[in-house]
C-alpha cells in the first residue's frame, strides 16, 4: 500500500487570486447577503405600510448617518451582483471568454459597481 501524502497547509493570505477570482468571490458573497436581507426588508416594508407611526419611524431611521452608510454598502452589493451577473451571462454566450477580455471585464465590474453606487447614492 503506497504511502499517502498529508494535506499541505495553505496560507490563504499568500495566495494571489486573479481579479476574476476576486470578483467571483464578491459576487457570491453579495448574492448571499441579498438573500439574508430579505426577511429584514420584508419586516421594514410591513412596518412602513402598517400605519403612519411605522412610516414615520422608518423615515427617521433612513435619515440617520449609520443607516445611510449601510444603504450605500447595500447599493454597492446590489450593483456589483447585477454587473457581475451580466458579465457571467455574456460569458455563457461566449462573449468575453479570451484572457484579455475576461480580465478587462472583471476590472470593469469591480471598479464600476462602487463608482455607480456612489453616483446613485449622491442623487438620492
Amino acid at each position: 500500500m503506497p504511502l499517502q501524502k498529508k494535506p499541505v497547509f495553505l496560507n490563504l493570505l499568500q495566495i494571489r487570486l486573479p481579479i476574476a477570482g476576486i470578483m467571483s468571490i464578491i459576487h457570491r458573497a453579495s448574492g448571499m447577503l441579498m438573500v439574508l436581507l430579505i426577511p429584514l426588508s420584508i419586516y421594514l416594508l410591513d412596518l412602513s405600510l402598517a400605519d403612519e407611526q411605522g412610516f414615520a419611524a422608518i423615515g427617521s431611521l433612513l435619515h440617520s448617518t449609520l443607516v445611510g452608510f449601510i444603504l450605500l454598502l447595500l447599493l454597492w452589493v446590489l450593483l456589483h451582483h447585477l454587473y457581475s451577473g451580466i458579465r457571467y451571462l455574456l460569458i455563457d454566450v461566449e462573449i468575453g471568454v479570451d484572457r484579455p477580455s475576461y480580465r478587462y471585464t472583471a476590472w470593469a465590474v469591480t471598479l464600476l459597481a462602487p463608482l455607480s453606487a456612489l453616483l446613485l447614492w449622491g442623487m438620492l
